[in-house]
């Protein structure tokens, strides 16, 4: 089959035949439909995030059961189904404690890769999926059954950033009607904690972002207010940061108000540091939370979105900024990196 390889960080990926061990025992192939590029995605394949090389990154995809291996009770071959990164033994503390999104159980596929180059070498699973090529092996747990109604490549969306938007204000902060929200950055994740915001009924939902296309994007999906800058903006139920920049939180805690919460959404390098004065941390009793993949559970969480979306009340057709073939996928990032798009997505 193909993949897009990422052999250096940093450089463009290289369109590779590669060869993918069938499952074994509580795994499943799935042939991939649809795969969105998401920033993380981007800071695998520079490096911020050390790792392995060759790798094959890609972790937010849809697409159709094909194979499965011994034990595997959750799907069967031509289920449609959405591909996510998180794995799920179901039996650990934070598995039966409700937060399985934080499962610690070790699962084969964390010691052992499906992915072979031509000439046999071992390629890295990026982020748990390895989504940019035409098949992927994951745990069964990764995956969750779609309708037939649902399009392919909306159901990839569901798989990330959808769920880390709409999960961090649903699940982790649970805003409730009548509360104050800003969101720092209105790429794909913080559109999706905005619409979060609308559907719980936040009254004031602020948008800040420095582009104003991403700020009429906000408007969109339900921002009652957008600034370029948020330096001036105060007294806010909450502040979600949807960006990997650290200093984004420096801003947040400026723009709640005594008592209120910053949840920090996006992901930066491994690295990444901010300043924070603790005096006004504990004078003002505030919060700093950090929300991991939006505390979704898979199995209850993406059913619910699916539900809200062919009832039209969640959009994800306007998540879409263009549509590539795999060949074209250093142009799709490209597009990214320039912030010309929300969300692009991978067709096979």
């Amino acid at each position: 089959m193909k993949a897009a390889v990422c052999r250096t960080f940093g450089q463009p990926l290289a369109i590779e035949d590669v060869e993918l061990d069938p499952p074994k025992s509580g795994e499943v192939k799935v042939r991939i439909a649809a795969t969105a590029i998401c920033h993380s995605d981007i800071h695998l394949m520079q490096g911020d995030w050390a790792g392995t090389l060759p790798i094959v990154a890609g972790h937010e995809a849809a697409g159709i059961v094909e194979a499965i291996g011994e034990n595997v009770t959750m799907v069967k071959p031509g289920d449609r189904v959405v591909v996510s990164l998180l794995r799920t033994c179901g039996r650990c503390a934070h598995c039966s404690s409700g937060a399985s999104h934080n499962c610690d159980a070790e699962f084969a596929l964390d010691r052992e890769t499906r992915l072979r180059g031509a000439g046999g070498e071992a390629l890295e699973h990026g982020i748990k999926v390895a989504a940019f090529a035409e098949a992927v092996i994951v745990d069964q747990s990764q995956l969750v059954h779609v309708p037939d109604e649902m399009p392919l490549d909306r159901a990839a969306l569901l798989g990330c950033g959808v769920i880390t938007g709409t999960g961090a204000v649903l699940n982790t902060a649970k805003v409730r009607p009548g509360d104050n929200v800003a969101v720092i950055g209105a790429g794909g994740v913080g559109l999706n904690a905005i619409q979060a915001a609308a559907i719980a009924g936040a009254h004031r939902i602020l948008a800040v972002d420095p582009l104003e296309s991403k700020l009429e994007a906000a408007r969109a999906f339900g921002a009652t207010e957008t600034v370029t800058n948020g330096k001036r903006v105060r007294g806010m139920d909450y502040a979600f940061v949807a960006v990997g920049n650290p200093n984004a939180l420096v801003d947040a805690l400026r723009m709640i108000r005594r008592g209120g919460t910053v949840v920090v959404v996006g992901m930066p390098g491994v690295r990444d540091t901010a300043p924070i004065r603790v005096f006004d941390l504990v004078w003002s009793e505030q919060h700093i939370i950090g929300s991991r993949m939006g505390g979704t559970r898979l199995h209850t969480d993406i059913p619910r979105l699916v539900d809200l979306y062919l009832r039209r009340r969640l959009k994800l057709d306007e998540l879409i900024t263009a549509r590539y073939p795999l060949d074209q996928i250093n142009d799709a990032i490209a597009a990214m990196q320039r912030g010309e798009a929300l969300r692009n997505v991978i067709i096979f």
